[in-house]
């Protein structure tokens, strides 16, 4: 898939209802995260990190930049745009917002929502050891293809939902992340 062809379906579709049918009633905290898209010597890959091993939540795990919505926030893409420099060093700048997929509620607590771009001049990162131990990419191409699209049922406070998880290479890539990449997976391959 080219960027345009890219850009193209992203755009053209009418955002599916998330796989992630799991829904908390409590009150949730807002964030928001940035799934980078990077043209690298003509085929996409999705920019992913892998959290610091110190981390209090979520500790190792692979995840998009971002975080939680802060007051001085101006609104949620604000919020990944920030989260992207602070944690990586990814620059505005360099960053061409497309859309949103919806929501995703984690157990966690919160309702995060995925900022879909298109990233230019990623050549070198500045990683937030605090927060970031590596920056990687993975083919878009991984994603799209189902086989790799493996859903593990689990109960959590008496209800049934999936699990995505969605392996490459030493990578384990699940959860949430997994579950926004299913829906990103599922707008783009709408027509096919």
């Amino acid at each position: 898939m080219t960027e345009e062809e890219f850009i193209q379906r992203f755009q053209m579709q009418a955002l599916p209802a998330s796989a992630h049918k799991f829904r908390y009633s409590h009150k949730l905290k807002s964030a928001a995260v940035l799934i980078p898209i990077v043209n690298h010597q003509g085929q996409l890959e999705v920019l992913l990190t892998k959290r610091a091993s110190h981390l209090t939540h979520h500790p190792g795990q692979i995840s998009f930049p971002g975080g939680k919505v802060e007051l001085f926030d101006v609104d949620i893409t604000a919020t990944a745009l920030r989260e992207t420099q602070e944690e990586i060093g990814l620059q505005s700048t360099c960053i061409n917002v497309l859309g949103q997929l919806k929501p995703y509620q984690t157990i966690s607590g919160y309702e995060i929502t995925p900022i879909v771009a298109i990233v230019s001049n990623s050549k070198s990162y500045q990683i937030d050891e605090n927060e970031v131990s590596e920056v990687f990419q993975v083919p878009l191409s991984h994603f799209l293809q189902r086989q790799h699209h493996i859903q593990i049922p689990v109960y959590h406070r008496g209800e049934h939902h999936s699990v995505y998880f969605m392996p490459y290479q030493q990578y384990n890539i699940w959860g949430a992340t997994a579950a926004m990449l299913h829906d990103l997976s599922v707008l783009l391959n709408q027509d096919n």
